[in-house]
């Protein structure tokens, strides 16, 4: 069985939107974009009926891509509470460092503002989950590093 995906209802809404213009008016227009190139006549070395195939061949990978995150989709209540959440915008502050870097906690398909996801079943964002702002933890990178951070601010 696949994993979950937790994803807010505004990113489930996005992606379902983008999966079914792809699945219609998306395959229709590549389908012409093929049929165009291929009146251009010898498919061995027409190179827009080529490009035309690949562009296909990577719209029915997003397709199945984005019907899988659908499939396995939980749709998850904006976080509230004070503490870190899937859905969280949270500002940490590595130890020995006096800059805050902010990240979004959840799925890289939640991504918006320009800001860098972090998984919630990644270290760092396993070790965040839960946590409140003035909150300190230490968590151990994928190398084997125990580094500490602390929660600054949640959003």
């Amino acid at each position: 069985m696949a994993e979950k995906v937790q994803l807010s209802r505004a990113a489930y809404e996005r992606l379902k939107a983008e999966h079914d213009d792809l699945t219609t008016r998306g395959r229709i227009d590549i389908a012409r974009k093929i049929e165009t190139a291929r009146e251009l006549g010898d498919l061995s070395e027409n190179g827009d009926y080529h490009a035309a195939k690949e562009e296909k061949g990577k719209m029915e990978g997003r397709i199945l891509h984005l019907a899988a995150l659908l499939d396995n989709a939980e749709i998850v209540d904006a976080p509230g509470g004070g503490t870190v959440a899937p859905g969280s915008v949270v500002t940490i502050r590595y130890e020995g460092d006096d800059d805050t870097e902010r990240y979004l906690i959840g799925s890289i398909e939640e991504r918006h503002d320009d800001l860098d996801v972090i998984s919630p079943g990644s270290p760092l964002g396993a070790a965040l989950v839960g946590r409140a702002p003035g909150d300190t933890v230490t968590y151990a990178t994928p190398t084997g590093a125990a580094l500490t951070v602390e929660v600054v601010e949640i959003d």
